[in-house]
């Protein structure tokens, strides 16, 4: 049986849960900043990708868990024109060492989105 965690700080734009409990490891859907705020943050990369952070970590704290705990992070940009931008926050909110991380350039993200990011965390 599945376990959900979800926050208050975001929606969810389709028929899925924020986060997934399998026991030892939390996977934590994508969030966007368009899912949190509706606040026009439209070509605020740094913007966008700390209200990301700030919904995810939310997701965590409802779990038990905190940034620490990340071991894997999924970035998705529409450009990667905007990854130093999104780079600079990112590495603002985790110390070293810092979790494994994948960032891909996708042609498009839900709602509108330039950013996208998901975590996988495990319980220490």
């Amino acid at each position: 049986m599945r376990k959900a965690y979800s926050t208050g700080r975001a929606s969810s734009s389709g028929p899925y849960s924020h986060a997934i409990d399998s026991g030892d490891y939390i996977y934590l859907s994508g969030q966007t900043a368009k899912n949190c705020t509706d606040e026009n943050l439209d070509g605020d990369i740094a913007a966008q990708t700390k209200e990301c952070f700030l919904s995810l970590f939310d997701v965590l704290k409802e779990a038990g868990l905190s940034e620490e705990h990340v071991v894997k992070v999924n970035v998705y940009l529409t450009t990667m024109k905007h990854f130093d931008a999104m780079n600079d926050v990112y590495k603002t909110q985790f110390s070293e060492p810092f979790p494994a991380r994948t960032c891909v350039a996708v042609s498009e993200l839900p709602l509108g989105a330039e950013v996208e990011i998901e975590l996988v965390a495990k319980r220490s």
